[in-house]
């Protein structure tokens, strides 16, 4: 990929999290709506109404868990050792302490140094938190034979949706390349930390809500639609991967109320992992198509090895609705 094209590439990947950041919540607000359970599932629906968009059972635990999460880390809060994450080719990278930022959430600082004789840039190709993918902005440029202090941001958002209130472990994978050609140079062994409250982290799945695919190792549930997402609509989706390789989930073939649409959604979940994303509907594609309430969906899922960029398996048609 030329220079040009990958950093265009890269600002419009910023700009798109920093965006969804901002403007999606894991908390359903009145413009949320429970994707509904089959008919078949009647007798249980009375139990399983509210679980969905989950506004009775974690709101309780989250006001609990706010006036410790507001702590800084250095007044007693979560703490690591300060440890090296990787040291090869010249590049070492140290991390030092883990903080709370009242903007950006948990945070890990950390030390890179180049000790090479070419400029390098230093960035994340997964950020994995109490098994859940979290999304990363961590982006690091180092002329040759100097160092800087980095912010390693665990997203707040991302936290948030996963149900996250205590950072137990961080696994990261780590990409050095190139800063002048931007040709890779490595990708060093992923590290895992260890924070204070390990032994305390919660590694429940928040998984409730409806079953829309469970194959091959591959499960995906239906949370709720939001109607008023930053971009205009979004479907909450929870997924898990045990299928024994990292995998890309994307959606093909959607339909609102009968009318096709674009969806926006790529989410990519490592092996024995689990991750909250949504599927974006443009404002734009629901005005064209008359769109104003979101009752029933129609999409197919395709399932895509991470590393070969090969399909695995293409979904049958699956529907759902809110009603």
């Amino acid at each position: 990929m030329k220079p040009i094209t990958r950093m265009l590439c890269l600002v419009l990947v910023l700009c798109l999290f920093a965006a969804m950041a901002l403007g999606s919540s894991s908390k359903p607000s009145s413009s949320t709506k429970p994707i509904a359970e089959d008919t078949t599932k009647a007798e249980e629906a009375p139990a399983k109404e509210e679980t969905p968009d989950q506004p009775a059972e974690t709101k309780p635990a989250e006001e609990e868990t706010e006036p410790e999460a507001a702590k800084p880390a250095g007044s007693g809060a979560i703490t690591i050792e300060e440890q090296v994450l990787f040291e090869q080719d010249g590049i070492k990278v140290t991390a030092t302490e883990f903080v709370h930022d009242a903007l950006w959430g948990d945070e890990i600082k950390v030390l890179v140094e180049n000790d090479s004789a070419q400029n390098v840039t230093v960035s994340c190709d997964a950020l994995i938190v109490n098994n859940y993918m979290i999304s990363d902005l961590f982006y690091c440029e180092v002329a040759a034979g100097k160092k800087t202090y980095e912010d390693l941001n665990l997203s707040s958002s991302g936290l948030e949706a996963a149900g996250i209130s205590t950072v137990g472990e961080i696994e990261i994978y780590f990409r050095v390349y190139d800063t002048d050609s931007w040709d890779d140079l490595f990708k060093p062994d992923p590290v895992t930390i260890r924070t204070s409250a390990y032994d305390q982290m919660d590694t429940t799945p928040n998984d409730t809500g409806k079953e829309l695919l469970n194959q091959d190792g591959i499960r995906i549930v239906g949370k709720y639609v939001d109607e008023n997402s930053f971009w205009g609509a979004g479907v909450l989706l929870y997924m898990e991967n045990h299928s024994g390789r990292n995998v890309m989930i994307q959606c093909e073939d959607m339909s609102i109320n009968g009318f096709m649409v674009t969806p926006y959604f790529s989410c990519t979940v490592y092996d024995g992992k689990m991750a909250i994303d949504d599927i974006t509907l443009l404002s734009s594609d629901l005005e064209k198509n008359h769109i104003t309430s979101v009752d029933e969906v129609e999409l197919k899922f395709q399932i895509i090895d991470d590393d070969s960029w090969d399909t695995i398996f293409t979904s049958d048609t699956i529907t759902f609705t809110t009603k």
